[in-house]
């Protein structure tokens, strides 16, 4: 039934097509004096509170000082950013992001990268590994290329690569010896396999997240050590009231028919009592199900961002949705009512104190990088979670995931002296409204201011090269 579910609900990832500028964005580089943020608002995310009429001092990268402006002494000849009326918080993290396979160009990764950067976003987590993107990491800490810290994972675990347990654990080996921060899993793998991966991922010292394959189940997943689970993956799943429906072929609006929602807090509690990271994805999903058209989607602004092959690509993928609908039985009440139950999901985790992580799965379906994230937020919002799990989830608990899960180095996420100095800067406070996150007067990313300015002629140079190609396409 895994098969069967997971073609229903999972679209094949699209690449982006061509993305080019005409000239590449500054890269990330030390500054030649210190900045110091003065008379600002800051939201420090240790907690939901604000200190108000501070200065944050940035030197080599890091936070060296914070405090009330009267008492802060700004160095000499440090550049200074008035933020009177604004508010400095952490910036934000895409902890699904799909960094293209193959062979990327340089621009074409310089891009994407910006996309993250003039969203707000200063870490990613990339869940489609491959080779160069080691070579990436390196680019992005060392400046050489400007955008957000960058954590991979390997290639993929799934029922082709890891037919067996053999196979699994090679391909553990191989990550570990290529150096990946952790491993992705896909469906497919059996529970012996899997078993065989996780007991070779514990000796290798690598944790496993993404998908929980049907064979596996998402308790198990749990109980041997799963650090994230994404796309709310297996909860539904372990919620169907009479296993016999996946025995039975049962399509999937006849699995929407038989979830028993009461199962959602005990599953949470679950999640909250193993430690599992949580990253919904949800405006993937709403966009798989929902009754808003291809051309609707299309013309959302941000795709003007990508490439029309990419945009293309997505609307064909929509319509070949409504005819996979049909198949499945997805009549226009069950996709509301799936749409329904997985927004009830993502409620109780919040609800249970299991740790949730901002994620949406872009270039998928509609989600540009970066603008998706942003999307995602609102969905969130709407199933019930208050602005400030929201953002501790973009955040906070990103320093945390880091530090306990990848036992790295996690010095970001909240505003505090030490700490590296990933940070946005907005025109009004986020917790008053998510859409505040979009009134960005600037991002600095390790210490790289990049203005509202920079920012604006960044993404201007790509909208103006993927509309010359409309043109003359």
């Amino acid at each position: 039934m895994l098969a069967r579910l997971t073609r229903a609900l999972r679209a094949p990832l699209l690449t982006l097509g061509t993305l080019t500028v005409l000239v590449h964005p500054a890269p990330l580089r030390a500054q030649a004096t210190s900045t110091a943020f003065t008379d600002v608002t800051v939201l420090p995310m240790d907690g939901d509170r604000q200190l108000t009429g501070q200065t944050v001092v940035v030197e080599g990268g890091r936070i060296t000082a914070m405090g009330p402006s009267a008492s802060v002494r700004v160095p000499v000849g440090a550049t200074r950013i008035d933020g009177r009326g604004k508010f400095l918080m952490p910036g934000l993290a895409e902890m699904h992001a799909h960094v293209p396979p193959g062979n990327p160009t340089q621009q074409q990764l310089a891009d994407i990268m910006f996309l993250y950067v003039a969203n707000g976003i200063t870490t990613i987590r990339g869940m489609l590994g491959a080779p160069y993107q080691i070579q990436l990491k390196e680019q992005l800490a060392s400046g050489a290329m400007l955008g957000p810290r960058f954590f991979a994972a390997a290639p993929s675990l799934n029922g082709t690569s890891a037919p067996n347990p053999a196979a699994a654990v090679a391909l553990v080996r191989q990550a570990k010896l290529t150096g990946y921060d952790l491993v992705k899993i896909h469906p497919g793998v059996s529970r012996e396999t899997w078993d065989a991966a996780v007991a070779e991922m514990q000796a290798q010292g690598l944790t496993y997240a993404g998908h929980v394959p049907m064979g596996v189940g998402v308790v198990h997943a749990m109980r041997t050590g799963i650090a994230t689970i994404d796309h709310v993956d297996g909860y539904l799943e372990a919620s169907v009231r009479d296993s016999a429906v996946y025995a039975s072929g049962g399509q999937l609006g006849d699995v929407i028919d038989a979830i028993d929602p009461s199962r959602f807090a005990a599953l949470a509690r679950m999640s909250r009592d193993h430690g599992v990271w949580n990253v919904p994805t949800m405006y993937l999903w709403e966009n798989f199900y929902n009754d808003r058209t291809a051309e609707e989607l299309a013309a959302l602004p941000e795709m003007a961002y990508v490439s029309p092959q990419q945009v293309n690509g997505w609307m064909n993928q929509k319509r070949g949705r409504a005819l996979a609908d049909e198949n499945q039985r997805m009549t226009p009440e069950r996709r509301a009512r799936y749409l329904a139950l997985r927004r009830e999901m993502l409620k109780a985790l919040a609800d249970a104190g299991a740790p949730l992580l901002m994620g949406t799965d872009s270039p998928q379906m509609f989600n540009v990088p970066g603008y998706a994230l942003h999307r995602e937020l609102a969905v969130a919002r709407a199933a019930g979670l208050t602005p400030y799990q929201i953002l501790e989830s973009g955040t906070r608990n990103v320093g945390r995931y880091v530090r306990e899960s990848l036992k790295q180095d996690g010095d970001f996420g909240t505003v505090a002296v030490g700490q590296w100095a990933d940070l946005v800067l907005l025109e009004a406070d986020p917790r008053a409204d998510l859409e505040h996150l979009t009134k960005r007067a600037g991002v600095m990313v390790r210490g790289r201011w990049v203005s509202a300015s920079e920012i604006a002629a960044g993404l201007e140079r790509i909208r103006a090269t993927h509309a010359a190609s409309r043109q003359g396409s």
